[in-house]
């Protein structure tokens, strides 16, 4: 069985690996943060994201550039509505702005608005299609559970659309399909985040 420390014991542990660390390290744990903190405000207001990044040093501004990156990059979604669709423009806008190798960021920006459209435009069909696919054999499923019960062969119109398992099943079904779209979106973030 382990040994129980006390918390002496355990932040005494914790002050000699912060002791022990590298200058780097100590950068990274200082300068990261503050990206984070420059991104979560840039993606809220108005704000000069470049302009903010060439305050720091060279040795800093790495760091505040690998934080704000994150953020950023977390930031890139599916188009499901007009509200993600500028969040994510921005986000992109906003990695262009800090990323260095800007060929190789609109290298990949071009694979992701592809992704997008697509999603936009052959994506809704698809939604479109299985709803009604699903709505269909629902509404089959009801018939015959109607005529088995009631021994009636009468056409009953129930909104099977209102009714909790046709909502869950629908949820699944799009999370589903987005699936697809969101598996590749992540390639491309992985992608983005290696981009210096």
């Amino acid at each position: 069985m382990g040994e129980i420390k006390s918390a002496a014991e355990i932040a005494r542990e914790k002050l000699e690996k912060i002791e022990g660390a590298t200058v780097e390290e100590r950068l990274r744990w200082k300068y990261v943060p503050e990206g984070e903190k420059l991104a979560g405000r840039y993606m809220k207001e108005d704000y000069n994201l470049s302009a903010e990044l060439g305050r720091y040093e060279k040795e800093a501004k790495k760091y505040v550039a690998e934080g704000a990156s994150d953020i950023l990059i977390r930031n890139i979604g599916l188009p499901r509505n007009d509200a993600a669709r500028r969040n994510t423009k921005k986000a992109m806008d906003g990695l262009k702005a800090i990323k260095g190798d800007k060929l190789a960021v609109e290298n990949v920006f071009s694979r992701m608005r592809r992704l997008l459209e697509h999603y936009v435009q052959q994506g809704e069909q698809q939604k479109r299609q299985a709803y009604e696919s699903l709505k269909a054999d629902f509404e089959a499923r009801v018939q015959q559970a109607m005529r088995q019960q009631l021994g009636v062969n009468a056409r009953i119109n129930v909104d099977v659309t209102r009714e909790p398992q046709f909502q869950q099943e629908w949820q699944k079904v799009q999370a589903e399909l987005d699936a697809q779209y969101l598996k590749l979106l992540d390639e491309y973030k992985h992608e983005l985040a290696a981009i210096g």
